[in-house]
């Protein structure tokens, strides 16, 4: 009974980190793009008074109603790889890919919440905030978003990329695409607009490797001696 209970685990787990890895993806890439449109960078942020459009409010309300759901599937992404690696992971590795996970979620709720304090900030119905704080919380935002969470999401795209070539479990385009992608997501994403992007994309290869893998079957690796 256990070992048929093993086995179903073994099945299942790749499965379900899979399906997590795949809405989580298409959550973050949705919410990036909302917070793009409703609070531009550039030429367009100049001033508050774009502020004023409905389309841009309610873009970047769609866009903090869906950050919660991207934060849980990515704790059950995380959860279900590292279920799935089990006893031959490496402490040092574990360490690290948990880490930056935990905090990658972390400063994304709080660009978030910075996005979120924008739309609560005092000031009449139908008019600009003040610029001041239009300013302060627009800043803050892409500042927690592309400074911090971005470098975290480079981190952990580069250990589990580091963890799948280690135990063989990635293939060598794969792991070659996740350390470009860390390496974006570290040196570009901070001053290249929409390049945070890559990460939501690798993350949708990623799971979809993982759902096809998870129908062919494999013998796991044995724990080290």
């Amino acid at each position: 009974m256990q070992q048929k209970g093993s086995a179903q685990q073994a099945l299942e787990t790749p499965r379900a980190a899979g399906l997590a890895g795949v809405v989580f993806a298409l959550l973050l890439a949705a919410t990036i793009v909302l917070v793009r449109l409703g609070m531009p960078e550039g030429a367009d942020a100049v001033t508050a008074q774009g502020f004023t459009n409905a389309a841009r409010r309610g873009a970047l309300q769609t866009a903090l109603a869906l950050v919660p759901f991207a934060g849980i599937f990515f704790l059950w992404f995380m959860g279900t790889i590292r279920a799935h690696v089990g006893a031959v992971e490496d402490r040092f590795l574990a360490t690290v890919f948990l880490g930056s996970g935990l905090v990658f979620t972390a400063t994304l709720f709080g660009a978030a919440a910075a996005a979120g304090a924008v739309l609560s900030v005092a000031h009449p119905a139908g008019t600009a905030p003040a610029p001041a704080s239009w300013d302060f919380g627009r800043h803050f935002a892409y500042t927690m978003m592309t400074g911090y969470a971005m470098r975290m999401a480079a981190v952990f795209v580069s250990v589990v990329s580091a963890i799948g070539h280690r135990l063989g479990v990635l293939p060598r385009r794969l792991t070659a695409l996740g350390f470009l992608t860390a390496l974006t997501l570290l040196f570009v994403s901070s001053n290249v607009p929409w390049s945070e992007l890559v990460f939501p994309g690798w993350s949708l290869v990623l799971s979809v490797h993982i759902l096809l893998a998870s129908g062919r079957p494999r013998v796991p690796p044995a724990p080290p001696a």
